[in-house]
């Protein structure tokens, strides 16, 4: 339907304009959470005011629905970025992980606005990757946090990456009719692109 449509152009355009302040990837002002009720409105906040985080989870969201698989595609990303967070409270090192958070923000961007037939195996194995980046990033924010406040921490980064995620592969199973579905999609994409590639050029230092 173009109502669809339109919906997944506005989500879009929300991703660029709110691009510039985006970047402040703190919920709590920088401070530690302390309580369950900080460490869930933290988990709840990182991924949505994070452009880049947000825009990658639109862009699973997206691929998702075009894979012709079912929403748990989605939860297996959310999942992956549990696992991703866990990674980085073990202590365990990623190079460059900024950089890496961008370029596959960026890579998910350039596919939906290629679409190319992808294998679920194919889909998945991106999920999982893209999913373990993020979610390393993202677990910046809690390492020393105290056992309630992680939870919860962990708890709000399932429900609302999980949340938007199936929104928008809703949104996009819905869109019917060539040439306004075309077009919905490659503006998502655009802009999903878009936002990895800003983080990217932060990341390497260009911008």
């Amino acid at each position: 339907m173009v109502s669809s449509t339109r919906r997944l152009g506005a989500l879009a355009l929300t991703l660029i304009v709110a691009a510039p302040p985006a970047w402040a990837h703190h919920v709590m002002g920088g401070e530690m959470p302390e309580t369950f009720l900080q460490g869930l409105l933290s988990g709840f906040g990182h991924p949505v005011i994070g452009i880049d985080h947000l825009a990658a989870i639109v862009g699973v969201g997206i691929l998702a629905a075009l894979s012709g698989r079912s929403a748990a595609m989605v939860l297996a990303f959310s999942v992956a970025i549990i696992a991703g967070v866990g990674l980085h409270l073990q202590g365990v090192d990623l190079p460059a992980g900024e950089l890496f958070v961008g370029l596959t923000t960026l890579v998910l961007g350039g596919l939906v606005i290629l679409r190319p037939s992808m294998p679920a195996g194919a889909a998945a194995l991106l999920f999982a990757v893209a999913g373990l980046v993020h979610g390393y990033a993202l677990g910046e924010s809690i390492v020393g946090a105290e056992s309630a406040p992680l939870f919860a921490y962990l708890l709000g980064l399932l429900i609302v990456q999980t949340a938007i995620g199936v929104a928008v592969y809703g949104a996009t199973r819905a869109m019917t009719g060539w040439p306004a579905r075309v077009s919905g999609l490659t503006a998502a994409g655009a802009a999903v692109a878009l936002a990895g590639g800003i983080a990217t050029a932060q990341a390497a230092g260009i911008v």
